[in-house]
């Protein structure tokens, strides 16, 4: 995972004061196959239909064979909840949408 700058700092919308910092790379595929695959609003997806129209997209590079999808994309689905990119609606099972 290589020095500082490969890093990336990530959120929680569960936990508003804590930071992480993770591999770039990996957050940035799933980041960008998360926002292209969430619909613009409700009804939304949930997040093992996330998973499945994701998993497709993954760079083998860095996901072989899909391992550590599931860990990434909850990863990026909290961070961009904090950022107000991503809503969560109150269904079961929860569903997401994208909000801008």
């Amino acid at each position: 995972m290589g020095d500082a700058g490969d890093k990336v700092e990530v959120l929680n919308v569960n936990a508003p004061h804590h930071v992480t910092r993770v591999d770039r790379a990996k957050y940035e595929a799933v980041r960008t196959l998360t926002l292209s695959a969430l619909p613009p609003g409700p009804p939304g997806i949930t997040a093992a239909a996330l998973k499945d129209a994701i998993r497709p997209g993954l760079p083998q590079d860095l996901f072989p064979e899909g391992k550590t999808l599931g860990w990434w994309q909850k990863c990026v689905q909290l961070d961009l909840e904090a950022r107000g990119l991503v809503a969560r609606l109150p269904t079961r099972p929860l569903t997401f949408h994208r909000t801008a």
